[in-house]
C-alpha cells in the first residue's frame, strides 16, 4: 500500500514505489541514506523497469505447498513541485531535499541573494528545525552555458550564500554543513532548451528526516 501526504502549500505530488516479484517470493531492499555525498543524493541510477510477466506461464506455478512472501515496499520518494517550477521538495524515508531555481534566489550570473529569496530559505530552515536535523548539505548547480570552470565557481558561491542564511536562521553550533558547487554536473533536465537549463540552475538543500 502506498500512502501519499501532500504539503498544503505546494501543488503537484508524485509518489513512486517499486515492488519486484520473483518466482516464489518478493525480494526488497531498504534504501539507505547516502553517507558519501560526493555524488549528490537523488542522482543515483534507478533500477530498470521490471520485465513483463505472462501470468499464464506454467513455469511460474509455485511448487506444491509453497506460498508467496508478503510484499515489501522499497523506499518511497514523494516529489512536490509548485506550479511555476521554482521550488521542488523531495521526501524519502531517509531524507528531505529542497531545490530552488537560481532565478528566484539570484540575479543573472550573480551570487548575491535577492531580498525575497531570504524568506524562501528561512522556510527551509523552519523545516530543518522541525526535523531536528544537524547535518545539512547545500549543493549548487548551473547549466552548461559558459565555461565549466566558471560554472563550478558560481555554483559554489551560490551554495555559500544560501548556507550563510541557513546558518543565521538556525543559529545552532551543533549543525554542520557540507557546501559544494557542482557546476554543470548532474543536470536534472535537458540543457538543449532554455526551459531545461532553467531547471538545472538551482541550489539544493538536503538533510536527514526524523525517524518515525
Amino acid at each position: 500500500m502506498t500512502l501519499t501526504l501532500t504539503p498544503p502549500r505546494l501543488a503537484l505530488t508524485l509518489t513512486a514505489a517499486s515492488v519486484m516479484l520473483a518466482t516464489n517470493l518478493f525480494v526488497a531492499t531498504a534504501a539507505e541514506a547516502d553517507e558519501t555525498p560526493s555524488v549528490p543524493p537523488g542522482t543515483e541510477a534507478t533500477a530498470a523497469a521490471p520485465v513483463k510477466v505472462d501470468a499464464n506461464d506454467p513455469d511460474l506455478k509455485l511448487p506444491e505447498g509453497a506460498t508467496l512472501a508478503e510484499p515489501k515496499v522499497l523506499d518511497i520518494k514523494q516529489v512536490v513541485e509548485d506550479q511555476s517550477g521554482e521550488e521542488r521538495r523531495e521526501d524519502t524515508n531517509a531524507d528531505v531535499k529542497f531545490a530552488l531555481q537560481a532565478e528566484v534566489l539570484f540575479g543573472k550570473d550573480s551570487a548575491k541573494l535577492s531580498g525575497q529569496s531570504k524568506a524562501r530559505i528561512a522556510a527551509i530552515a523552519d523545516e530543518i528545525k522541525k526535523q531536528n536535523a544537524t547535518r545539512i548539505r547545500v549543493f549548487g548547480f548551473t547549466d552548461n552555458l559558459g565555461t565549466s570552470a566558471h560554472g563550478d565557481v558560481l555554483s559554489k558561491q551560490r551554495a555559500n550564500a544560501v548556507q550563510d542564511v541557513l546558518e543565521s536562521e538556525l543559529n545552532d553550533a551543533n549543525v554542520t554543513y557540507e557546501v559544494r558547487g557542482y557546476g554543470e554536473q548532474y543536470p536534472i533536465s535537458d540543457n538543449s532548451t532554455e526551459a531545461g537549463r532553467k531547471k538545472n540552475r538551482r541550489v539544493e538543500v538536503s538533510f536527514p528526516r526524523t525517524e518515525s
